[in-house]
């Protein structure tokens, strides 16, 4: 019996609660079809063509919306997909401000859209409120924060930042990807929409790529937002759809775990010889660690960043060496990762050459710990 009080765990668990009314199946069905049949008065039954909708779209966009506290989701074939559709409707001459320090893609495409599109992008450092005021202009349309910047984990304060664009006419779009909704709540605290690659840790098993919107109101900028995903075809298909919704049935037991694996490894290798400093928002020592505990009420997470005594040449020297931890590119799995991200991100990287990021899975702690000691040595 659903209860408005549910657990989001609980409601993750059983996928939303989902019965199939036909079968009465437990786990929704894939439907692969690219159009559907209008009936013999030639009225559609709800559903047109698979870019426009799909009934394999439904429990997890509203399971997610729901998770969000948002009035709907809308599920994307990426992550870029579903951020860059956030920008789309922006018209020439309107401003976009955005972290200095963020997720490299998105940042490039802001990059390509200020350049051919006539669209102002201003590249701030958002954990101080101030210098995103000082950026608000009248033609700000929408401020973009992330709640951890990726990868150096600095903490920004969404109400906070909240109101500064609200007060300035923005919307305020936020990049929760590393702290889902079991922990975060950013429409709760001021934003306007909420994005996630489902690619991380909404799937979390590392074999779906995609990515989702949240709205909080169902407005003219998010009717825009729908006619960018039929219009320009990046929709996700059912199959992964599926797969996405199986995955989130065990999100809250998957962050638990990678929480206190990450908590740990951080408290272990905190002040260590052999590193410069480690970055991890759940340590009362990181700067932000009071705005984090205040706005993450489930966990501080998995992702960590170990900046590593000996430069660019040291960092590379210990991913090369780890046995466990997997060097490869993305983060919220089951499976550990390890990147020296600047390699990645290119030469206008802002990232500090001797950071290492770690996705921190679900494997025992006391392994990856022995591993990352045995590869700093």
């Amino acid at each position: 019996m659903r209860n408005s009080k549910m657990s989001p765990a609980t409601d993750l668990a059983q996928a939303g609660h989902f019965i199939d009314p036909e079968t009465r199946a437990v786990v929704p069905p894939i439907t692969s079809a690219t159009t559907f049949a209008r009936d013999k008065d030639y009225a559609l039954g709800g559903y047109i063509y698979s870019r426009d909708g799909n009934p394999t779209y439904d429990p997890a966009e509203a399971l997610i919306a729901r998770l969000e506290g948002g009035a709907a989701s809308l599920l994307f074939a990426s992550g870029l997909a579903a951020a860059s559709a956030v920008f789309e409707p922006l018209r020439l001459g309107q401003h976009v401000i955005a972290p200095k320090v963020m997720y490299h893609g998105l940042q490039d495409w802001l990059r390509i859209l200020s350049d051919r599109r006539g669209i102002a992008v201003s590249f701030v450092d958002p954990t101080d409120p101030a210098h995103v005021a000082e950026a608000m202009g009248s033609e700000t349309a929408i401020v973009w924060i992330e709640t951890l910047s990726n990868p150096t984990w600095d903490v920004v304060d969404i109400a906070a930042v909240a109101k500064i664009a609200h007060d300035g006419g923005a919307m305020l779009g936020v990049d929760a990807t590393v702290t889902p909704p079991i922990t975060c709540q950013p429409l709760a605290l001021g934003a306007d929409i909420v994005f996630h690659s489902t690619t991380k840790y909404l799937n979390g098993h590392s074999d779906v790529t995609g990515g989702v919107l949240t709205t909080a109101k169902d407005d003219a900028h998010w009717a825009d937002i729908n006619k960018v995903r039929k219009y320009v075809g990046g929709v996700m298909g059912p199959f992964e759809a599926w797969l996405l919704l199986r995955g989130m049935r065990t999100l809250a037991i998957r962050w638990e775990r990678a929480s206190e694996n990450a908590l740990a490894i951080a408290r272990h290798f905190d002040g260590h010889p052999k590193l410069e400093r480690v970055l991890y928002a759940g340590l009362p020592g990181h700067p932000g660690h009071d705005v984090a505990a205040r706005q993450l009420t489930g966990g501080f997470g998995g992702m960590m960043s170990m900046l590593v005594n000996g430069g660019a040449d040291a960092a590379l020297n210990v991913a090369k060496k780890v046995e466990l931890f997997v060097p490869a590119t993305s983060l919220g799995g089951v499976e550990s990762l390890i990147e020296h991200r600047a390699s990645v991100e290119g030469p206008a990287s802002l990232t500090p050459k001797n950071l290492l990021r770690l996705s921190v899975g679900i494997e025992d702690a006391g392994d990856l710990i022995a591993d990352l000691e045995q590869a700093l040595s």
